[in-house]
């Protein structure tokens, strides 16, 4: 009995870790003995958007230290409250795109699916910050007229899952979903987008690694790392069990102002990546949405970093620089001459 219980622990232990992640800011500036003054910056910006960091997430940010990259990313600040005629609760025009709930349908022989509204995770610069996800019905029956979306469109060869975190979704759902795009035919490619391998390596159990091998569909993750920090030997195993069962690993990175905008901690990155085997994908040029200005990287700077960067890396190491333009066919590559 004892044993059955132990492994029902070990069986949970991501969704344990869910329920146990900080969701106030006093919360967090205590566990990291920050300092007070930063209580009354982030309480009315958590109100609009809520602080969530899981306890594995925190163990790797400095303590005391409130200009570390990683607390950046998560540490709600006032800031965030400031208006901007250009920063966008919609910056990428999804809306325009959204046929059927939990569809988005931007690219010709690509569909993403919206898996659901949680995220392990509140990212301060997530470009998803304000989408009406309660808009977004998920019951079995939209995800059946979703499904008939996909099968009658055959130019469509590739899903994504995305959200909200799709990995924060139950595995028996995420196999069933997965199982029933395994027979549309054309779909060859299955894309999974995720923070969690990162923020949470514990998800990444036998649960998920069998219904991933177990598809006819070709699984990609795509993970969302910004610094170097991020990757530690928890994550690494994590990786490590992905790559064993040949799942193939991108990453891509948002530009963030003060957290990841100087060429050495991208070039480390490309690095700590490389060393795990996931190759860098992409180099986001920040969405601008409402409630990231302070994120905003200028195009000098931009340009001085990729330049940095494309010195010092081989070409299989140098993600390539993008920006997404709402309307365009595809993301758009920003090219240093520009």
């Amino acid at each position: 009995m004892h044993e059955q219980t132990n492994l029902v622990q070990i069986k949970n232990r991501w969704q344990t870790e869910l329920i146990e992640s900080v969701t106030s800011v006093e919360e967090l500036i205590m566990r990291l003995n920050l300092s007070p003054k930063l209580l009354s910056q982030g309480q009315k910006a958590a109100l609009k958007f809520q602080v969530r960091v899981p306890p594995s997430y925190i163990k790797r940010i400095r303590l005391g230290d409130p200009k570390d990259p990683l607390l950046l990313q998560v540490l709600p600040v006032r800031e965030e409250l400031k208006k901007n005629k250009n920063y966008l609760k919609d910056p990428l025009n999804e809306l325009n795109h959204n046929p059927k709930s939990c569809v988005i349908h931007k690219y010709q022989n690509r569909v993403l699916l919206i898996v659901g509204s949680f995220c392990a995770i509140n990212c301060r610069y997530c470009f998803r910050r304000h989408f009406p996800y309660s808009q977004q019905h998920q019951n079995r029956e939209k995800w059946f007229s979703a499904l008939d979306y996909i099968t009658n469109r055959p130019e469509i060869n590739e899903v994504i899952f995305s959200g909200g975190d799709p990995l924060a979704a139950k595995d028996s759902f995420l196999s069933w979903l997965t199982g029933r795009i395994a027979k549309i035919p054309h779909v060859k490619r299955l894309r999974i987008h995720t923070r969690l391998p990162v923020v949470i390596p514990s998800r990444i159990d036998d649960e998920l690694l069998l219904w991933m091998q177990s598809t006819r569909l070709k699984p990609i993750i795509v993970l969302h790392i910004n610094h170097p920090n991020e990757i530690d030997n928890s994550v690494k195993m994590s990786l490590r069990q992905l790559r064993k069962i040949g799942i193939c690993l991108l990453n891509q990175s948002v530009l963030l102002k003060n957290v990841n905008d100087r060429s050495d901690v991208l070039i480390s990155l490309s690095e700590h990546l490389y060393n795990c085997e996931v190759t860098p994908y992409y180099l986001h040029i920040l969405d601008p949405v409402e409630g990231a200005t302070h994120f905003h990287v200028d195009k000098a700077r931009i340009k001085t970093v990729y330049s940095e960067m494309q010195t010092a890396l081989p070409g299989f190491l140098l993600p390539r620089l993008v920006k997404e333009i709402p309307g365009e066919l595809s993301k758009t590559i920003v090219s240093l001459n520009d």
